[in-house]
C-alpha cells in the first residue's frame, strides 16, 4: 500500500517525507534496537531509501560494520535505522512520524531478545528472528 509519511525529530531541525511503498511494519525487540533507543523494543516503518526526502542536518552512527543509525545532532531523536544487511530498505523510526495514528505495525521480531517483564497483549504475530532474513554476507 502505497501511503504519503511525514515525519521529524523532536525539536523539528529534521523532517523527513515518503509517498511510496511501505516495505515494512514493524516492531524489533533485538539487543541492539534496545541498547539505541533506550527503550524495550522500537517500531519501525520500512520504506526504500531512494523514496525518502530529507531536510535538516543528520549525524550518523555506525553501530555495527554497515549498521548506520541517524539521528538529529540538535535534540538526539533517532530518526532511522540503516544496514548494508537489507540494502533495498531504510527503517524510520514510526515515533517520528507526525501522525501516527494510522500507523501499526503488523510484526514483532526478535522476540528471542525481548525483555521478559515486556507482557504483550496485542495479537499482531511475534517472530523469534527476522521477519526477513539479511542479504547474504559475502
Amino acid at each position: 500500500m502505497t501511503e504519503t509519511l511525514v515525519g521529524q525529530c523532536m525539536c523539528g531541525a529534521v523532517n523527513w517525507s515518503s509517498s511510496d511503498q511501505i516495505t515494512r511494519r514493524l516492531s524489533c525487540h533485538c539487543g541492539d534496537c534496545q541498547k539505541a533507543t533506550s527503550s524495550p523494543f522500537t517500531t519501525f516503518v520500512g520504506l526504500p531509501p531512494e523514496t525518502v526526502e530529507w531536510t535538516g542536518e543528520i549525524n550518523h552512527y555506525e553501530s555495527s560494520p554497515g549498521t548506520h543509525r541517524g539521528f538529529c545532532p540538535k535534540c538526539g531523536t533517532r530518526l532511522y535505522f540503516r544496514s548494508d544487511k537489507w540494502p533495498g530498505e531504510i527503517h524510520i523510526h514510526a515515533a517520528t512520524l507526525t501522525d501516527a495514528s494510522s500507523y501499526t505495525p503488523d510484526a514483532h521480531v526478535v522476540m528471542a531478545s525481548a525483555v521478559p517483564w515486556l507482557h504483550l497483549a496485542d495479537d499482531i504475530p511475534k517472530h523469534q528472528s527476522f521477519q526477513a532474513e539479511p542479504a547474504d554476507q559475502e
